[in-house]
């Protein structure tokens, strides 16, 4: 059950978009990567979080099957930041392109558009918050909202007015490369290009205790656990104490989807490149520690995943509140 008690919203947040800006930015230089409306009243944070968790609880009373938006908010997240490179500085959730094209039309962001679209309700009560935090923002309350842990979020980040200056295709991590070891360089090269080490790697993956797969959107299907609107360390330890098989059928017949995992019971998902975090030795060796310490594992989650989602926002060093 989604527990939107559990935020810990503050009433300190308020902040109005255009002192947000200038506390982040100094002077609003680029007129047209800064898009909340500077008349829209001051802007708290708590309630466009509290906003968030009702639409996650309403749409998961309407499904009715035990899924939710909580997984999918989390990918909207991940998908917004995670196309950083530290090298050059692209990329990253500053800008909210993957409204537009290429990025909307690129495969691994299949399915996202639908989670845009119902929280186009919210940007529109709340207009004062860019795209980009509200993408962002998402991702944090369903991580908190499920059980998990509370994540250092901050304002701040702009919304670009088209595709322009999306980059390149193929930063998004793969879910197979043909081989273990080809998967685990894959993941590897991915993760270091954003400017992660391998535990913060497993730390970041263990955000697949929350949601599934899709066949219409991954080609995959199922989820990783049995509780899947629940923030915990049972992707591990599952990885580490299940028996994982190729998931050679589906509903009786011959499955014909991309190569996956399955547990015994034929419930349970793992991808290539999750099987690959126990085929590596030192991943292995990060995951067996947080299925063993939940604790352990949700404080390096909550640095990893926000670190994850300020990629790319030219945040000032210090909070905006210690500038002056």
């Amino acid at each position: 059950m989604f527990n939107a008690s559990r935020l810990g919203l503050s009433k300190a947040c308020t902040v109005t978009p255009a002192i947000t800006a200038v506390l982040l930015f100094g002077t609003l230089q680029n007129q047209d990567a800064f898009t909340a409306k500077a008349d829209a009243p001051p802007l708290k944070v708590e309630k466009v979080k509290a906003a968030i968790a009702d639409l996650i609880e309403q749409d998961a009373d309407k499904r009715g099957d035990g899924t939710s938006l909580t997984g999918t908010f989390v990918r909207l997240a991940w998908h917004c930041a995670g196309t950083y490179n530290k090298a050059d500085g692209s990329g990253g959730s500053d800008g909210a392109r993957m409204r537009y094209k290429p990025e909307a039309g690129w495969g691994a962001n299949a399915g996202l558009s639908k989670a845009r679209e119902v929280l186009e309700p919210i940007k529109e009560k709340f207009p004062g918050i860019s795209y980009a935090d509200l993408y962002t923002l998402s991702g944090v309350v369903a991580v908190e909202g499920a059980g998990g842990p509370t994540i250092p979020f901050r304002l701040g980040r702009s919304d670009m007015p088209d595709g322009s200056t999306s980059p390149p295709d193929g930063r998004l991590p793969d879910a197979d490369k043909g081989s273990s070891k080809m998967t685990i360089d894959h993941v590897r090269d991915v993760f270091y290009r954003m400017g992660f080490n391998d535990r913060e790697i497993v730390a970041l993956l263990g955000a697949h205790a929350l949601g599934r797969c899709h066949t219409d959107a991954s080609g995959y299907w199922g989820p990783w656990t049995f509780a899947e609107n629940t923030m915990s360390n049972e992707y591990f330890r599952l990885l580490v104490e299940e028996r994982w098989s190729p998931k050679v059928s589906h509903n009786g017949k011959p499955w014909s989807g991309p190569d996956q995992f399955e547990d015994s019971t034929g419930m349970l998902m793992m991808l290539p490149s999750d099987i690959a975090l126990i085929k590596d030795p030192e991943f292995k060796k990060i995951v067996e520690l947080y299925a063993k310490d939940e604790d352990v594992f949700f404080k390096d989650f909550a640095k990893a995943f926000s670190k994850l989602l300020e990629l790319g926002v030219p945040f000032p060093s210090k909070p905006w509140y210690q500038v002056w």
